[in-house]
């Protein structure tokens, strides 16, 4: 409860944040992690000069620097939303056959507007998802406790291999898009690991295909917790799902 509380009272003070609520716990959230986060926004709000709270800009947000082993935002493209995605990563097995790896199926998340968090915040908004990770999701949830973020989309896929990213929930209406993978980067060595010390899944750049909407044309996941499945199926049942959380960067621009 002292771990929740101090969390609920760090992600409150964030000025890009609403008021915090209570948050559902089905995973006590690590002491480490959470002190380290409050930490980390006390030294942020004892640097900022006095003055105006932050304006929200997202245009001058910038990729994290782990993203380097993808290619950049095409030239004219411009950053249109962030958001923090929690949810699952699936895969299946092949029960004959225990000492291959797991095939990777899909993942669905949730999508939280955390485009004001990153652009103001960014030292601080690299650690959302390993706090967020603590927190297993209601199914009548409407906003990520205990930062109170509000839904802004949904990720699933509609196939094997493609996903799809809706952002008309809100009342923004800002697109929906099925991708391709244009590339991806292992995540960087020290990326926090899942609620069962599984390793970050890599970074991805994919590209929106036909039929996308709100100008979307490309995004980028990064800033990515957990995901990962075992390397065999060894004891694994037919299909399974490996909590993540992950920033996902959507870039706008002419077709």
């Amino acid at each position: 409860m002292y771990a929740s509380l101090l969390l609920v009272s760090a992600l409150g003070a964030c000025s890009a944040l609403a008021a915090p609520v209570t948050p559902d716990l089905k995973l006590a959230p690590s002491i480490d992690t959470v002190s380290e986060y409050f930490n980390m926004l006390a030294a942020t709000i004892k640097g900022v000069k006095p003055g105006p709270v932050p304006v929200c800009d997202i245009s001058k947000a910038k990729l994290p620097a782990g993203a380097s082993g993808l290619a950049p935002p095409s030239a004219g493209f411009k950053i249109k939303h962030i958001a923090l995605g929690r949810g699952t990563q699936n895969y299946t097995c092949d029960l004959s056959k225990p000492d291959e790896a797991p095939k990777a199926a899909g993942a669905v998340a949730t999508l939280f507007d955390a485009s004001c968090v990153v652009s103001a915040y960014p030292d601080l908004a690299r650690s959302l998802g390993k706090v967020a990770m603590q927190f297993n999701l209601t199914s009548a949830e409407s906003k990520l406790n205990p930062s109170n973020l509000a839904i802004s989309g949904h990720h699933f896929f509609t196939g094997p291999t493609t996903p799809f990213f809706d952002l008309d929930v809100s009342t923004k209406k800002l697109g929906h898009a099925n991708c391709a993978k244009d590339g991806a980067t292992p995540a960087p060595a020290n990326a926090p690991k899942g609620q069962k010390g599984e390793a970050a899944v890599p970074w991805l750049k994919l590209l929106t295909i036909s039929g996308a909407t709100g100008n979307l044309r490309e995004v980028y996941r990064v800033e990515t917790v957990g995901g990962s499945a075992p390397a065999t199926c060894q004891g694994l049942p037919a299909g399974f799902t490996v909590q993540y959380a992950a920033q996902y960067w959507f870039y706008e621009g002419k077709a």
